[in-house]
């Protein structure tokens, strides 16, 4: 049999004695595309830009600014925006370098979180987002399009007061709440799978099933990974003095580490559950064999006593040379005395093993004893 390897995406890194802060794109890293959400508490511009010079614009006539950069293709944009906002020439690394862990850093009064992304698909990678917040704007990273972000973006159109006159560190959290959340959907879908697989290895366990679990478990680690780092990095931003970060803000983020929190618990229980279902299907297969090894050997003991009977009547004494060779075979009813001898050793034998309970419903539990009389009172005692 041909054993099947997962295949592990491949992670970019600079070179081995690089220079510090050096770009590098990676090869299958999508053009980037730069989308700017400007704000106030009364109005709202959304536009896709080419020319890099119209944020400017857009800070100046905004109280709020927020870039999304989709795709990590291109280095020269990357670096303008760097240069632009005061990016730490690192961090840009680090925006290029899709391997991070979930972390917070704080470089000349910016705050730089990075956080993982559900992506969903078959293998369930994660994808890295980087946010840059700022006096008044939030830079944001993606490695493709496609994101959580719709709500946020739907809330910011409706109008709604908080988020529009909330600041820049409350359009971050609003971000990090939805990739948060945006958890929640792939772990129910990955539970459900769980209590279905449960089901279908209870009636029919196969090697299919059992390599399904095993690619659950994968993707558990997958989250545990992108998750587990999230409590220390909140921490952080709820029990330092960030730059950027209003008191108002953390009471919210104090929400998203519960919610982490919650996370981390259901992997818990799915992992738990995934481990079970591994035993279970050995189980199954172990008590499956052992009614097909019960059901051969009660078909083996019924043809001994019968391949006994049928090789002592078969062996060829002459009768006619002695009256103890074989008399038997001289019977008028002697071929039907031999059927019926069979006959009533494997009923025999299957009437016991039924009282037994080896074969059937099993063996008749016994009824109960009645409960002993309760004891006497003493005003019921005789005198």
């Amino acid at each position: 049999m041909v054993e099947r390897k997962r295949k592990t995406p491949r992670k970019h890194r600079a070179p081995p004695g690089a220079a510090p802060g050096t770009l590098i794109a990676h090869s299958d890293a999508l053009p980037s595309a730069v989308r700017v959400v400007a704000y106030d508490g009364a109005e709202l511009v959304e536009r896709e830009i080419e020319d890099l010079g119209e944020i400017e614009e857009l800070l100046d006539q905004s109280a709020v600014c927020w870039i999304n950069v989709d795709g990590l293709g291109d280095v020269g944009t990357i670096r303008l925006l760097g240069e632009r906002f005061g990016i730490h020439p690192l961090a840009q690394e680090d925006v290029l370098n899709t391997h991070q862990r979930p972390k917070v850093e704080v470089y000349d009064g910016q705050v730089y979180i990075v956080i993982r992304m559900p992506g969903g698909g078959r293998d369930l990678a994660t994808e890295q987002v980087s946010v840059f917040l700022g006096d008044d704007y939030v830079l944001t990273f993606q490695e493709r399009p496609g994101d959580c972000f719709d709500p946020v973006r739907a809330r910011l159109r409706a109008g709604r007061k908080r988020i529009r006159e909330g600041g820049g560190d409350y359009l971050a959290y609003a971000l990090l709440d939805a990739i948060i959340d945006g958890y929640y959907p792939v772990l129910e879908v990955l539970g459900d799978r769980l209590e279905t697989l449960e089901a279908e290895i209870l009636e029919n366990p196969s090697a299919a099933l059992i390599a399904e679990v095993h690619g659950l478990k994968r993707d558990l680690l997958t989250l545990r990974r992108a998750i587990w780092p999230l409590r220390e990095m909140l921490n952080t931003l709820i029990r330092d003095s960030l730059p950027n970060f209003a008191d108002e803000t953390l009471v919210f983020l104090r929400d998203c580490y519960d919610h982490t929190i919650q996370l981390l618990d259901m992997i818990e229980t799915y992992r738990e559950i995934a481990g079970g279902l591994v035993d279970l299907h050995f189980s199954s297969v172990g008590m499956r064999m052992n009614e097909i090894m019960k059901v051969l050997t009660i078909i083996a003991t019924i043809f001994i006593p019968l391949g006994f009977i049928a090789g002592l009547y078969g062996m060829n004494f002459d009768p006619q040379v002695s009256p103890w060779n074989m008399p038997e075979l001289g019977w008028y009813w002697g071929y039907p005395f031999v059927l019926g001898l069979m006959a009533a050793a494997a009923g025999g034998l299957l009437i016991y093993f039924r009282r037994r309970g080896w074969i059937g419903g099993g063996a008749r539990s016994a009824a109960p004893p009645p409960p002993p009389p309760p004891p006497a009172s003493p005003t019921d005692a005789k005198p």
